[in-house]
């Protein structure tokens, strides 16, 4: 099997390659899918990601949600652990600052800042996944620090986790590790992927 890190490098190169118009392309299809979905219709609070490295742009689904009375969110990092994430209530012309990673987050205060257990769904980045909810990310581990209650499902239902991603993102299997927090379903340009019944 094809190591974590060989994947990631991979996938990573060919997400460099896509052009402007096909990333375009394929953000729309995956904000229309996302748009017309249950689980984001059925829900309230909901958090995002601000797009690095060519990844598919949410701007038009958070649009969506604002125009529809849904609470956005963006992930927070160091608030108030350092390896972990809170999320911080984003609005339309709220301020941004860049993390260390030189991703834009929210410059909220802490008591501004919701648990991910506060949220009803995670929209999360990720570098590839496999069809049985396996997620590969950057490395760093911060959303499977963060989720790690979730792994005793019989007492924790939210958030839903949902990848975002490009249909070339998928492989046919993962190398998983026991801290893998598992994905509740994909979106991608071709096809909403659930993982779960109730997703």
């Amino acid at each position: 099997m094809t190591s974590r890190t060989q994947i990631r490098q991979r996938i990573r190169q060919q997400r460099r390659q896509f052009s402007p118009a096909q990333r375009l392309m394929a953000t729309e299809a995956i904000c229309a899918r996302l748009g017309a979905s249950p689980v984001f219709q059925n829900s309230q609070r909901l958090a995002g990601f601000m797009a690095n490295e060519n990844e598919p742009d949410l701007a038009a689904v958070m649009c969506q949600a604002w125009a529809t009375g849904k609470v956005w969110h963006l992930p927070i990092i160091g608030l108030p652990f350092l390896n972990r994430l809170w999320f911080g209530r984003y609005d339309a012309g709220d301020a941004l600052q860049e993390n260390r990673f030189g991703i834009a987050e929210p410059r909220r205060a802490l008591a501004l800042a919701t648990p991910p257990w506060g949220l009803d769904v995670v929209l999360m980045p990720l570098v590839a996944f496999d069809l049985q909810g396996n997620r590969l990310g950057m490395g760093k581990g911060y959303y499977d620090r963060t989720l790690s209650y979730l792994r005793l499902r019989r007492h924790w239902r939210k958030p839903r986790l949902i990848g975002v991603a490009y249909e070339f993102q998928k492989v046919d299997a993962l190398p998983f590790q026991p801290w893998d927090v598992p994905l509740d379903g994909v979106v991608t340009e071709a096809g909403f992927y659930t993982f779960r019944s109730d997703c």
